[in-house]
């Protein structure tokens, strides 16, 4: 039944048009689902939160989002920051022009300092795998692990391309059976997210929440 799925999906709108209406209802979907969390741009954090209060679905938020070039002081006040204003976990872009230039030192204290920045709270790391050969794929996943992150996570949903099961399998390959895996960007159904699920994914971003839920397709890209 498309009930058991719904707490793997983190409800997801991060269109820069997104008004507070459509956050509400977003929050409202998660509540009526039971979502494993919400996923929304820093700006509507507080009222993500105030909406979803008591409820099972949690605030999730962005850091560095979507090209993941913010310095790290920057990423680790905005992790500050929004874990202060309510965010339940945080989802941070790492440098992703850092990890092709080889400069690996970069990439992990960049994810270090949004860790700790964290104190705590969860991490996911997008390493954006459209952008990235599959050695590349493998030094991200080793340096988020080294990191002390909890999840790696396949995709913005706005480069060129979204998860697939193929990177879903590789990234949980290289982090072993603790670590999360999060897989975003293009998953429209509950046949995508069953893939997903059986490639090694324990977390599925998607606006789409709803109609998976209801075994419909949808058309969104994220």
């Amino acid at each position: 039944m498309t009930e058991n799925y719904a707490s793997y999906i983190d409800h997801t709108l991060l269109k820069p048009e997104a008004t507070k209406e459509q956050i509400i209802a977003l929050c409202a979907e998660a509540k009526q689902y039971d979502f494993a969390s919400v996923c929304v741009n820093p700006t509507w954090i507080e009222t993500a939160a105030k909406e979803l209060e008591g409820a099972v679905s949690k605030v999730c938020t962005v850091i560095g989002f979507p090209l993941g070039a913010n310095t790290s002081d920057v990423k680790a006040f905005e992790t500050k920051d929004a874990i202060a204003k309510g965010a339940d976990e945080v989802d941070m872009v790492l440098n992703i022009g850092a990890l092709k230039g080889s400069d690996y030192e970069l990439v992990l204290n960049d994810m270090k300092a949004v860790v700790e920045a964290a104190n705590g709270t969860l991490v996911k790391v997008i390493i954006e795998t459209c952008l990235l050969t599959d050695e590349e794929k493998v030094k991200a996943c080793e340096l988020a692990v080294e990191a002390g992150v909890d999840y790696v996570k396949t995709s913005t949903g706005f480069s060129t391309g979204g998860a697939t099961p193929t990177d879903v399998a590789l990234m949980r390959k290289t982090v072993g059976p603790d670590l999360g895996v999060k897989a975003s960007g293009g998953v429209r159904s509950l046949a995508d997210l069953k893939a997903m699920i059986e490639a090694g994914a324990t977390r599925i971003g998607a606006s789409s929440g709803v109609k998976i839920m209801q075994g419909l397709a949808a058309e969104s890209d994220y």
